[in-house]
């Protein structure tokens, strides 16, 4: 898999193929190697235009993929290259089906402890001989010390990879501050866990495949991600354009 990234508006995208961010996700998984993965979208792709720290954050993961549909749709639009979709809802099913193969002891941070719950049973029942680890934060900023025993948690347990459900921004900066202190590869889920638990309903396979998915849940959650879609897609379109254009101020 190439460390080279295609630049959209700030974000650094890794290239190469869904079997090849498998493969390398699984890679340092096994070698527990401290690192990070971040899953992008449209809206992680503003924010990181928007917030200088957070763009750092993500921009230093050791693979960001192209979670949404748009993403992999600009690749094509500003380079010419086709780029294959690498969403968190698909990447966690098969990551767990690769974790049981291979013998990857994987680690839930993040969530509800209803949804920690949840996820337990869906995996005792479909992944029986996976070794996993759950715990489910205070949802409030975490004192150093408390950042300190949650990662030494992680460690104790011996986990290869630990699938971070804390929400963007919050999960990509809680692991870029945790690179070097937990000795495994961390992946920002988001909103995966919940629709692989049936929690949540996800995309008919059309709407994935128009670009539409982002449409599907705002249907689902409109009181929430009404002003984010309105601000972030709009904005998305109009910096891409720019940088088609070559007005982008880097």
């Amino acid at each position: 898999m190439e460390k080279i990234r295609n630049m959209v508006l700030r974000l650094g995208i890794s290239r190469g193929t869904y079997e090849n961010f498998v493969n390398r996700i699984v890679e340092l998984s096994i070698l527990k190697k401290s690192s990070y993965v971040c899953v992008a979208n449209v809206h992680m792709c503003v924010e990181a235009y928007d917030d200088d720290e957070f763009g750092k954050a993500v921009n230093t993961a050791d693979i960001v993929t192209p979670d949404g549909m748009p993403l992999a749709k600009a690749i094509n639009f500003l380079y010419g290259e086709y780029q294959d979709r690498v969403a968190g809802m698909d990447l966690l099913p098969d990551l767990l089906e690769e974790a049981e193969k291979k013998g990857i002891f994987c680690f839930f941070y993040g969530g509800s402890e209803k949804m920690l719950q949840k996820s337990k049973d869906f995996i005792t029942e479909r992944y029986p001989n996976l070794r996993c680890g759950y715990h489910s934060p205070p949802f409030r900023n975490l004192s150093l010390e408390e950042e300190k025993r949650d990662s030494e948690l992680i460690n104790k347990f011996g986990a290869h990879l630990v699938f971070v459900a804390l929400g963007c921004p919050k999960q990509e900066k809680w692991m870029a501050r945790m690179k070097g202190q937990i000795q495994a590869c961390m992946i920002g889920i988001g909103g995966a866990l919940p629709v692989m638990i049936g929690m949540q309903d996800r995309a008919p396979v059309w709407m994935q495949r128009s670009s539409l998915e982002w449409l599907y849940r705002l249907i689902q959650e409109p009181k929430r991600l009404f002003r984010r879609y309105a601000y972030t897609n709009s904005k998305f379109i109009y910096l891409l354009i720019k940088q088609k254009l070559g007005q982008l101020k880097r």
